[in-house]
């Protein structure tokens, strides 16, 4: 397959189950950049009791919303490789939830949203609908 035919777009609808995959890997970049945003800000505002480590938790969440970021823009290009991060980032997002609904006070809603958004993510990127529409094909239609 040459580069021009792999760029050139599919001419079918995009399946919902996909954008709506995209737009969880999308929802959680923009959770990451908000959440290191407001670290760095408390870092270098506020009185922690560690402003470097603020400072250096709001820059690794702001590095880490690459990963879905960049899966959610290939979930929506169709291209096939953005499923592995898109899998990767949902998994990695239900340890995180977890710790949140172990703790208290308003960090508990967060996690239930967390844990909602991963599980839905994952359910759909899962679905044979989404795989087609990537063109990713199991082991035994090659």
């Amino acid at each position: 397959m040459s580069s021009s035919e792999r760029n050139t777009p599919d001419p079918s609808p995009r399946p919902g189950r996909l954008t709506a995959a995209a737009a969880c890997a999308g929802l959680e970049a923009l959770a990451l950049v908000v959440g290191g945003v407001y670290m760095l800000v408390m870092g270098l505002l506020g009185r922690p009791d560690s402003p470097q480590q603020a400072e250096m938790g709001g820059i690794t969440l702001i590095a880490l919303a690459v990963i879905p970021l960049l899966a959610a823009r290939g979930l929506l290009l169709r291209r096939g490789w953005s499923r592995g991060p898109a899998l990767v980032t949902q998994i990695m997002a239900l340890p995180v939830a977890w710790t949140l609904l172990r703790s208290s006070g308003p960090l508990i809603p967060a996690g239930i949203a967390l844990a909602v958004v991963a599980v839905t993510a994952l359910v759909l990127l899962v679905n044979p609908t989404t795989t087609e529409a990537l063109g990713i094909r199991g082991r035994d239609s090659a």
